[in-house]
């Protein structure tokens, strides 16, 4: 009976050895191995074997990447606003024994460390650029903090300002301030827009300004380019009546007298005013003025006539009138003029000018 229960407290003793020999390491993971308290090695993930009741696990230190959360402090900037900030930190333990060893409390270390550098980074600058500047912000304190964790055996990954919050009426002047600065954009614009436009309007302006005076003077050179020219034609048409006159052919002045004579009486009866005009108006002035054209066609396409003008023969004498007779013609012919003497005068025709054609 006594040897049962020997054998049972041998097989007890030597499960308890065996859980206190092997040691498992989940993964992520490293565990610090004590011998009478201190450290001699560090068991990383796995199955392991140490020796009971002299060795001992020490420390459990988690190797991942770790998120810590700093708590939101206020802050004094620069130029004396007062700010609530809060933000975290990634880090991961690189060694684990000083992890362990270095510090007390690795957590709280981390979170205080940041905290101040939070503080000494952020009270340096305005407000204006901590609101602005945060990658800036991010990097000082994420350089300041890794260098000083560097002895703890951990690396600082980043370190991240989540919210910068600014009092209530200071964040209404910023609203105020940024109102105003748009409002004074939206000014500029608009000014910009307006100077813009008067400036294009008065290119436009001096573009046609300029275009207008080249056309008026592109007239002006064509007009006077044709009183040039009708200068010339009347030149020309003078040069040759005059060489017609000095030969002794007065039928080329006759005709410009005459074209000259038909126009004033064209003038006359297409103005506009009331008239009165008594009919005929000198025929016979316009007659032989149609008659000496008629004689200037002739002579340009007969070839006759010479300048001189053509005589109409005598009516031949009857030889069977008797004296009688031409007593008898004088006779009545004296009663008629003695009735045209006494007759009423004509109305007086309007003053026209006197044709060289008409009868002396």
């Amino acid at each position: 009976m006594g040897i049962g229960y020997v054998v049972g407290a041998l097989v007890l003793f030597a499960l308890i050895l065996v859980f206190k020999a092997i040691k498992t390491v989940p993964q992520g993971n490293e565990f610090t191995v004590e011998r009478f308290g201190r450290f001699t090695r560090t068991l990383g993930p796995g199955l392991h074997v140490i020796t009971p009741f002299i060795d001992r696990i020490g420390a459990r230190i988690n190797m991942m990447e770790t998120v810590l959360e700093v708590p939101r402090q206020d802050v004094i900037t620069k130029d004396n606003a007062m700010v609530s900030v809060d933000g975290v930190v990634f880090f991961q333990v690189l060694e684990a024994a000083s992890a362990a060893y270095e510090v007390t409390d690795l957590h709280s270390a981390i979170q205080y460390l940041t905290m101040t550098n939070i503080r000494t980074v952020m009270g340096s600058m305005d407000l204006d650029e901590l609101l602005s500047q945060r990658d800036r912000i991010n990097g000082a304190i994420l350089g300041v903090v890794d260098e000083a964790t560097s002895a703890w055996g951990i690396k600082v990954t980043r370190v991240e300002i989540k919210d910068i919050e600014p009092p209530r009426d200071l964040v209404d002047s910023m609203a105020r301030q940024m109102k105003a600065e748009r409002d004074k954009r939206a000014t500029i614009l608009d000014a910009e827009g307006d100077k813009q436009s008067d400036i294009l309007k008065a290119e436009g302006n001096k573009q046609s300004a300029i275009l207008a005076a080249e056309g008026r003077r592109e007239a002006a050179y064509r007009e006077a380019e044709a009183r040039e020219r009708q200068a010339q034609a009347e030149a020309k048409a003078t040069r040759d009546v005059s060489v017609a006159i000095s030969g002794g052919d007065m039928q080329a002045i006759n005709y410009f007298i005459a074209q000259k004579y038909i126009d004033a009486l064209r003038a006359l009866a297409d103005a506009p005013n009331q008239k009165i005009l008594f009919m005929p108006v000198e025929a016979a002035g316009t007659i032989g003025a149609l008659g000496g054209v008629a004689e200037i066609v002739r002579e340009a396409f007969g070839g006759g006539g010479g300048g001189t003008p053509i005589k109409r023969p005598a009516e031949p004498k009857r030889a069977s009138e008797t004296s009688g007779e031409r007593s008898q013609y004088r006779t009545s012919e004296r009663a008629a003029s003695r009735a045209e003497a006494a007759a009423p005068p004509p109305p007086r025709p309007i003053a026209v000018p006197r044709s060289p054609w008409d009868p002396a």
